[in-house]
């Protein structure tokens, strides 16, 4: 019997992504513009954290977003409405966006006076962590709604973070959602990622989610 060639494509895309990532990440360096990949469940509360943050940060940073979906330029129309520069990447069915894609969103955007570039990932928690975007920080956000057992189902999502938000914290009294669990489930997996409680809908805890921003930022520009 003829032996049959066995190619892991897999293993291939995600090599050659690595390295178009690590390029990227490095050119941005140089130019003093700090890309965070920013990932979550759809629901979760991509979009109103961004919008709270570019509010927030306006006295001290430069924030423009690359908005990703798999179809419409609704959260994109939003950042817009909110005079934040935007790039609407729609994917076409794809459920994350890689370096490639990253890089035709920066190239269409006046790079010029931004120093923060946020990338809003396809509301997914498995595509989106296996590949390498170009940040230079992974983020997510959790919310109460979505149960404190998510780290134990998408194990690699939380591996990859290096902050992760609890969002609509809320919604407390409405959620079997324990925080302690949560952060114990977190850490079997991820021992180094902030773990920050907010409410975008309250404002509780946006002020931590900031001053860890500042901290990484800060590291950063040194």
């Amino acid at each position: 019997m003829d032996q049959v060639r066995i190619i892991d494509v897999k293993e291939d895309i995600l090599a050659d992504n690595g390295a178009m990532a690590d390029d990227l990440r490095t050119r941005l360096k140089k130019q003093g513009l700090f890309l965070i990949n920013l990932m979550a469940s759809p629901g979760a509360g991509k979009t109103s954290l961004l919008l709270k943050t570019a509010v927030l940060l306006s006295e001290t940073s430069a924030m423009g977003v690359l908005e990703a979906d798999i179809e419409s330029s609704v959260d994109g129309e939003k950042m817009a409405a909110a005079g934040l520069p935007v790039i609407q990447l729609r994917t076409g069915g794809f459920c994350h966006l890689d370096a490639s894609m990253v890089v035709s969103g920066l190239d269409e955007m006046d790079l010029e006076k931004l120093n923060i570039i946020f990338i809003e990932n396809v509301g997914n928690l498995v595509c989106p962590a296996e590949f390498d975007t170009g940040a230079h920080l992974n983020m997510m956000i959790a919310s109460l709604p979505e149960g404190d057992d998510k780290p134990l189902k998408y194990p690699l999502m939380f591996s990859v973070c290096d902050i992760i938000l609890v969002n609509k914290t809320d919604m407390q009294p409405l959620c079997d959602f324990s925080l302690e669990r949560f952060t114990d489930h977190v850490r079997r997996v991820n021992p180094r990622a902030a773990i920050i409680p907010v409410s975008c809908k309250t404002g509780e805890g946006l002020q931590n989610w900031i001053a860890a921003l500042e901290n990484k930022i800060n590291a950063f520009q040194k």
